[in-house]
């Protein structure tokens, strides 16, 4: 094969990788603020959220470098604005309709999704932590819809 007929593609893959960098959505990385939190049945329950929620279901994402990078950005953006719709942990004093699924979806194992565990291994659950998990979040979302029985987030900076 010619080597001009290799260069041609590489370089236009290359031009298309770059001309992708300047299309905006997913590279705004500034968290909305925390408003409130729901009523931790107890601190570990918060603590395995956290580990394995956090970042697509809180306004508290730590975004990894490679979030900055489309079309990573782009995948990275669309599932956590997703999950901020579905159920946000940092906004309990609005209503989330998806909060009362959150359990069902641990023990069926549909979450953490199983994309963000490969990239992230320390959400990965082990079966013990995951019941610990499903217990907590069952007795923390007990008759709590998102507007109710909240706590603020700036009461529990000794969590931190």
């Amino acid at each position: 094969m010619n080597k001009k007929m290799i260069m041609i593609p590489v370089v236009l893959l290359g031009a298309l990788g770059l001309a992708i960098q300047l299309v905006p959505y997913g590279r705004n990385h500034a968290n909305p603020p925390v408003r409130q939190e729901p009523q931790w049945d107890r601190p570990e329950t918060r603590q395995l959220a956290q580990r394995a929620c956090f970042d697509c279901h809180s306004n508290e994402t730590k975004w990894p470098w490679y979030a900055s990078v489309a079309p990573v950005s782009w995948f990275t953006q669309r599932h956590v604005d997703k999950g901020r719709r579905d159920l946000n942990f940092s906004e309990w004093d609005l209503p989330q309709k998806e909060a009362k699924k959150a359990v069902k979806e641990l023990q069926q194992g549909k979450m953490p999704l199983q994309s963000y565990t490969l990239a992230h291994p320390q959400a990965r659950l082990q079966p013990a932590e995951q019941q610990l998990l499903m217990v907590g979040l069952k007795a923390t979302l007990q008759g709590q819809s998102g507007t109710s029985r909240a706590r603020h987030h700036d009461d529990d900076d000794d969590r931190e």
